[in-house]
């Protein structure tokens, strides 16, 4: 479907699937396993009154995220006539329609697709009502809009890059992918400027605002990680551990967890130095490198994680809903993974959460399922990144080193 008719039926199924996510956010309809809507109307309110008070939450070591997180938190108060928690879900639906809005516009430009907005209307009803009950929604909508106008503006890309990284860090990660030169100069620089800006008003402003440095040090290994794996297996074969609530999260605590958290971590910074080695090497930069290697730089990070939280499949499903728009792109495999993998993770929470902490057989596949997943996506979309702008240009200028005229020479000897 393509034109009005194609934008109308977009629209139509965000509409049903968006009405259904809010049925369930406040509670008309009810979804098995833990409630995911206390975290807005208990955690994210408490943070709320302390910021209220002058403050950021310096007593609470759940507290882990930068300065301008304040602002999603406090977001609510522009409503206060709906209460917090309603006012923070209507305000995760209008940016919800503010991504789909802008894949919908850029849909329409030369070398652009619709199959974009069509992977984000449905990889998001698959998080289920985690999707609309964490603020990384408002997070991604920064992210996309960031991205989409990283094509021509990079100085717009990297202030919005900056400002989405002082939300929640990782959108620090779309600068990866700009082009050598002026552009990489502009949106680094921009970025650079902004971020220094906003992180000097938010010191000024409440005494707090880099406490999170600090309390994201002492994390250890979630349950729903890939290094978690380990454990969930082992703890059927006489592993002495347990499970913990911790930092906010359910944790393993025992022997060797110390150990995998520290080869997690190493796994990450081998993710980082890829990423360095690619920059280094990459021969060409069309014009979607920025967008495909943003989308593999947060699949690493992801996958490698000491904690994959589901919120963390919203930040996949957006970057790659940008990436599907440009025809050009070469990760649709891996956005339809992870589009896959997102589905499998509300089985897995809130759905099959008993069932993963309990480590049984069934919270046991769904993991593997779900983190492989991920791992596929993962190392799909940096081979293609790599192939395309590393690999291929090397060998397309080896081949056109060798000049049709070295081989006359040996023509003219035939008699």
């Amino acid at each position: 479907m393509t034109g009005t008719r194609g934008t109308r039926a977009t629209i139509a199924v965000w509409t049903l699937t968006r009405a259904a996510l809010l049925l369930c956010v406040f509670k008309v309809v009810t979804v098995p396993g833990p409630d995911v809507t206390s975290d807005v109307s208990v955690i994210y309110r408490g943070w709320y009154e302390v910021l209220r008070s002058g403050t950021y939450p310096l007593s609470d070591v759940t507290w882990q995220y930068p300065p301008a997180a304040a602002l999603a938190v406090a977001s609510p108060a522009v409503l206060p006539f709906l209460g917090y928690a309603s006012a923070f879900f209507v305000l995760a639906f209008l940016c919800d329609a503010l991504v789909l809005g802008l894949l919908l516009r850029a849909a329409r430009g030369a070398g652009r697709s619709a199959r974009g907005a069509w992977v984000w209307v449905a990889g998001v009803p698959l998080l289920g009502p985690t999707a609309y009950a964490r603020y990384d929604v408002m997070v991604t909508a920064v992210a996309v809009a960031a991205l989409l106008a990283g094509v021509g503006r990079p100085r717009l890309l990297g202030a919005l890059a900056a400002f989405g990284a002082l939300l929640k860090v990782w959108p620090a990660l779309l600068l990866v992918g700009t082009p050598p030169g002026r552009a990489t100069r502009r949106a680094w620089t921009s970025a650079a400027v902004t971020a220094a800006l906003l992180t000097a008003f938010a010191c000024a402003a409440l005494p707090g605002a880099l406490a999170f440095l600090t309390f994201q040090r002492d994390r250890g290994t979630e349950v729903e990680s890939l290094g978690a794996l380990v454990f969930q297996v082992w703890r059927h074969f006489g592993w002495e551990g347990g499970v913990r609530l911790s930092y906010g999260s359910v944790e393993f605590v025992g022997p060797y967890v110390p150990l995998v958290s520290s080869l997690a971590l190493a796994l990450s910074l081998l993710a980082l130095g890829w990423l360095l080695v690619w920059r280094l090497r990459a021969r060409t930069y069309p014009a979607h490198t920025v967008c495909d290697a943003a989308f593999a730089a947060v699949l690493l990070f992801t996958t490698t994680s000491r904690v994959i939280s589901p919120q963390y499949l919203l930040w996949l499903v957006g970057l790659g809903a940008v990436c599907a728009t440009l025809r050009a792109s070469r990760t649709v495999p891996s956005v339809l993974l992870v589009v896959a993998a997102t589905g499998v993770t509300l089985l897995e929470f809130p759905l099959g959460f008993a069932h993963v902490v309990a480590g049984d057989p069934l919270g046991v596949l769904l993991l593997f399922v779900r983190n492989g997943l991920l791992a596929a996506a993962t190392l799909l979309a940096c081979g293609r990144l790599w192939r395309e702008t590393v690999s291929g240009p090397r060998r397309a200028a080896a081949a056109a080193d060798v000049s049709p005229d070295a081989a006359a020479p040996d023509r003219a000897t035939a008699p």
